[in-house]
């Protein structure tokens, strides 16, 4: 495509001799907060559901991958071109229900061969445990819902969806009482058990807890705004509120958010 192979002259040339500064000095560890940074700026812009504001950030991930695959083509390690033959020869061996003659009934034959296709992947490191391969940089809740999804493959799991509403509530109880009795680590560790118990429970919902929460930061910003706004309206700061107008501002957001 005209357009990529521009894209890709233009990141050559920023690292080139006569180029950027910034972008000469730049190698892998220096661009990984950028890289992640980007990815989060797409799930925001996801989340708006502004296309101009997607495709500009789908850009900026696109910038990372090419300048990337750049540097490594500086050092004579590949370039962006064995990266998209990678992918590409990927996407068509774990796609034998498309590109082969294998059939698959549903989505979860089409997730369980894809899992057992990576096994046998030639760059595939040794799995010494059924949870290699879960990123350690992951977002802690998305690691929790990738471990809990790995281990269930095995058939580590619960019956129903009453126990992980069981396991909730037990890991409630234990950190209240490790919050009235116990020391800081006791109650680090129980509310860690409380989090991992509502990523098991929104598994079992079939909802993503990185994302529910997300939501959940989004509304309380979008009412906490509101509120802002209706005490400045009034002539007044929320920090001269009692808590009970502060109360009615948020029960008053919350009606307005959801009209």
């Amino acid at each position: 495509m005209e357009e990529f192979d521009r894209l890709v002259e233009v990141i050559a040339t920023l690292r080139g001799p006569k180029g950027c500064p910034w972008d000469r000095q730049q190698d892998w560890a220096s661009l990984r907060h950028y890289l992640l940074e980007e990815v989060y700026e797409v799930l925001e812009a996801v989340d708006t559901g502004a296309d101009e504001k997607l495709y500009g950030e789908l850009g900026d991930i696109l910038l990372m991958v090419v300048m990337y695959a750049q540097i490594a083509a500086e050092q004579n390690r590949f370039d962006i071109g064995d990266v998209i033959t990678r992918i590409t020869d990927k996407l068509i061996y774990r796609h034998p229900h498309v590109f082969g003659d294998v059939e698959v009934a549903d989505t979860k034959e089409v997730v369980d061969n894809w899992e057992q296709l990576k096994q046998h992947e030639a760059d595939m490191e040794p799995r010494q445990s059924v949870l290699d391969g879960v990123p350690k940089s992951l977002p802690a809740l998305q690691q929790a819902q990738e471990l809990q999804r790995k281990a269930a493959r095995v058939g580590y799991d619960w019956d129903s969806i009453e126990g992980p509403w069981k396991k909730l509530f037990e890991e409630i109880e234990e950190l209240q009482e490790a919050a009235d009795s116990g020391t800081d680590e006791a109650v680090v560790h129980e509310l860690g058990d409380v989090l991992f118990a509502v990523v098991n429970l929104a598994r079992f919902l079939n909802i993503c807890a990185e994302d529910a929460l997300r939501v959940g930061n989004r509304r309380f910003e979008q009412r906490f705004r509101q509120a802002e706004q209706q005490a400045m309206a009034s002539g007044r700061n929320l920090s001269e509120m009692t808590l009970e107008e502060l109360d009615k501002l948020w029960e008053q957001a919350k009606i307005a958010q959801n009209r």
